[in-house]
Parts: C-alpha cells; structure tokens; sequence
C-alpha cells in the first residue's frame, strides 16, 4: 500500500525562509565554536551512522534500497527535483567527495 503524502512543493519564500533560518543556526554555532570561553553546548542529533553499522547483515542490494529510499523521503521533504540531486552527485564526485 502506498502511503500518500498531502503536503504541497514549498513555495520560493519558504524555501528561503527556512535556509535563512538554517544560515542563522549555523552562524551561531560558529561564533559558538569561536568563542574561546564557550561550553559548546550546541545542541547536537544523535550521531549519525553509516548504513553498514546500523544493519550490518544487509547485503548490498537491500543498503542500496535503504539509501534510495531515504533519499527519496529526503527529496520530498525539501522539494528536490532528481535532476537538482543528480547534479550535486556529479559535483560531489567532480570535487572526490564521493566514490
């Protein structure tokens, strides 16, 4: 059964809202880092691990199940076309980042 999803593309001032908001959080952590006094308490997620540690018995067809999935729920939640995604693939890899 498909689970169907009934929120909407943002539109261009929420996307820009929400990277101004993000660029915010991201400078305060950097002048938190900066200060020498400071007790980096900077609120953090739980770590982030590679697929291959959190199912370590999954064989390589289904990781790579798991990673289309998680990239495509990440795609919907920011509004992604596939093309904005294979381009920054093509850059990372242009750039080493990635295999």
């Amino acid at each position: 059964m498909k689970q169907s999803n009934s929120r909407k593309p943002m539109d261009e001032r929420e996307k820009l809202r929400k990277f101004r908001e993000l660029d915010d959080a991201f400078a305060e952590a950097l002048r938190e880092l900066e200060r020498p006094d400071s007790r980096l308490d900077i609120p953090t997620g739980p770590p982030v691990r590679p697929l291959e540690d959190q199912e370590p018995e999954m064989d390589e067809q289904a990781r790579h199940q798991a990673f289309e999935r998680q990239l495509a729920a990440l795609m919907q939640d920011y509004a992604l076309p596939a093309e904005s995604v294979k381009d920054l693939l093509q850059t990372l890899q242009a750039l080493g980042r990635i295999a």
